[in-house]
């Protein structure tokens, strides 16, 4: 019974019987058509007092017989159809990317060449990568003078992308430790079981600080075999800044300045690649491309089992013509 009522798995083996169902409503067409020819009458002076006679229960039920054959019939049109409920079991087999996303927090992302700034357009198109990204699992590194694990690696997306969201400028010493922003990344990704192992790395800034070299960095990655996609965020020429006066803060025009060399060489010496997103456009297509770089091999094999439903409409359709019969021959018997 509940296999009938899940009606979005099942199917019919021979759907072409419905049309027979057209001929129903001729059928009904037929059994109440007007009388044709010449039949026997009684003429009455009056009908007065036939107006205050009821019909019997016999009378007003008799149109059972005909709900009866309908039901008979649809019954078997059904049945000849062959309902089936379908069960389908999926085996899926991923072979799934271990990421870390590396982000710069620094005070410079709050630069507006990118809107509203760089770090919430940072934010917001990575937040839209790992939604395309179902099956990997993704980690997500914070640095500016330091670097912090934001978020361990995991496939709960959910918890990545409120802790994604939670990230600001500011929430670290200030400064550009971008050797300290790999580091930690590539310690975080080392010990994956991953088929590939990828870090992203998005920065605006030049290294002027941190505890591990670039250089460093770079070996310990190409060591423990991480492809680095390095993305140099931040408009070519000069960009509104915000900067703290006495006067409240305020936007002031500062070059630009990124280590375009050193994301180049980390990029190409990891079998990465390296990109310039200078405006929210850009970087967008970045994080497609990207995508499109990194996929995930997903293999799924699909089993669809049938489960025959026609015995129940059979069976209603045999008991529905025995009562049909035993009315018409017992109570429902006519004297013609």
């Amino acid at each position: 019974m509940n296999a009938l009522m899940d009606w979005k798995h099942i199917s019919f083996a021979h759907p072409a019987f419905f049309a027979l169902l057209a001929f129903i409503p001729l059928l009904l067409w037929w059994h109440y058509r007007p009388a044709a020819g010449n039949h026997p009458a009684l003429r009455l002076t009056t009908t007065q007092s036939l107006r205050k006679v009821s019909p019997g229960w016999r009378v007003r039920f008799r149109p059972v017989l005909v709900f009866l054959r309908m039901l008979t019939l649809t019954a078997m049109i059904v049945a000849l159809a062959r309902p089936q409920s379908s069960n389908v079991t999926e085996n899926i087999d991923s072979e799934g990317i271990d990421m870390v996303l590396s982000v710069d927090v620094s005070g410079s992302m709050l630069a507006e060449d990118l809107k509203p700034n760089r770090i919430e357009a940072a934010k917001k198109v990575a937040s839209d990568f790992v939604d395309r990204r179902p099956t990997d699992r993704i980690g997500l590194v914070i640095f500016s003078g330091e670097s912090f694990t934001q978020c361990p690696i995991t496939i709960d997306h959910d918890v990545l992308k409120e802790q994604l969201a939670n990230i600001k400028s500011g929430m670290l010493v200030d400064g550009t430790a971008i050797g300290d922003g790999l580091a930690t990344a590539v310690d975080r990704i080392r010990r994956s079981n991953g088929k590939s192992k990828v870090i992203i790395l998005l920065t605006d800034g030049v290294n002027n600080v941190g505890k591990v070299g670039p250089e460093l960095a770079l070996e310990v990655a190409k060591a423990y075999k991480v492809r680095v996609y390095t993305i140099g965020i931040g408009t070519r020429g000069m960009a509104p800044y915000p900067v703290q006066t006495p006067f409240g803060m305020q936007k002031q025009m500062q070059e630009v300045q990124i280590d375009e060399a050193l994301l180049k060489k980390i990029a190409t010496e990891t079998g990465g690649k390296y990109y310039r997103a200078t405006d929210n456009s850009t970087l967008k297509t970045i994080y497609g491309d990207i995508d499109k770089l990194e996929k995930t091999k997903i293999e799924v094999s699909s089993y669809k089992h049938y489960a025959e439903l026609f015995f129940p409409f059979a069976l209603l359709a045999l008991i529905s013509l025995l009562l049909e019969v035993s009315l018409r021959y017992t109570v429902f018997k006519s004297v013609t």
